[in-house]
């Protein structure tokens, strides 16, 4: 089993020391377990991104001259808790939070600037968030929408090509080359918003099989944090993905 998700991969649920997963029920990772922890790193994020947020404006509600201390820090510092967590799933009650702390900075913000620029973006794609979090949890527990091997092939290969369109896009940036219309606000490229937006919602059904797995399988206990983690940075994706497609909506 794989999932477009990088924090989620086959070996993910063996316990790390011996390579076999948990017997002890009282020491192995539950469902339930697994949603409080999300919630709790989603209460996280929106703490210090709700101080992003009063930071990145002034009281004019203009940009301050700070935000980018928020947007880049967050960001960086983000990536670098991400990848210690990937590395080093054992850490994860520790460094899941501090991921939701320090990830909330750069969502609060960015959140901040889009919302400068088109007043209200940012209640639309919370929302819009969540309601494809529920829907796609109901489509997967009721079976609509199964994560079958092909399924999972297509999805992580669509993914894997929206991170090279990324990449490529960050490297050409640096030398002031732009790649044409998929960042615009015309057709092709609300086009290829809405499908990064689907796969980000697919890549939530990886998720939750994934999860399921290592619940069945009885896998330690701290993987209740870190799967919480992989389930937020699909969720940080999936919003700013939706910030995206919103503020070409709104520029058309």
């Amino acid at each position: 089993m794989r999932s477009g998700n990088p924090a989620l991969k086959e070996s993910t649920f063996l316990d790390l020391g011996s390579g076999t997963v948990v017997s002890r029920p009282d020491q192995a990772m539950t469902l339930n377990g697994t949603a409080n922890k999300t919630g709790l790193l989603l209460l996280l994020a929106t703490l210090t991104g709700a101080f992003a947020w009063s930071q990145a404006l002034t009281p004019t509600g203009e940009i301050a001259p700070g935000f980018g201390i928020y947007m880049w820090g967050g960001m960086i510092g983000g990536l670098v808790l991400a990848l210690v967590t990937v590395f080093k799933q054992e850490w994860a009650p520790v460094t899941a939070p501090l991921y939701a702390l320090v990830k909330g900075l750069a969502l609060g913000a960015i959140s901040a600037m889009y919302n400068h620029m088109f007043e209200g973006i940012v209640l639309q794609a919370v929302m819009l968030t969540f309601g494809t979090l529920f829907a796609m949890l109901f489509a997967y527990r009721s079976g609509l929408v199964k994560a079958t091997e092909n399924f999972k092939m297509g999805v992580v290969a669509a993914t894997g090509g929206i991170m090279l369109v990324y990449l490529a896009t960050i490297v050409l940036g640096l030398f002031g080359i732009n790649i044409p219309m998929i960042h615009e606000s015309g057709l092709i490229g609300i086009g290829f918003s809405l499908f990064v937006v689907v796969i980000a919602a697919l890549n939530l059904v990886l998720d939750f099989d994934l999860i399921e797995t290592g619940v069945e399988r009885g896998a330690p206990r701290y993987m209740e944090w870190y799967g919480a983690f992989a389930l937020m940075v699909t969720l940080v994706w999936l919003y700013v993905e939706f910030l995206r497609l919103l503020s070409k909506l709104q520029s058309r």
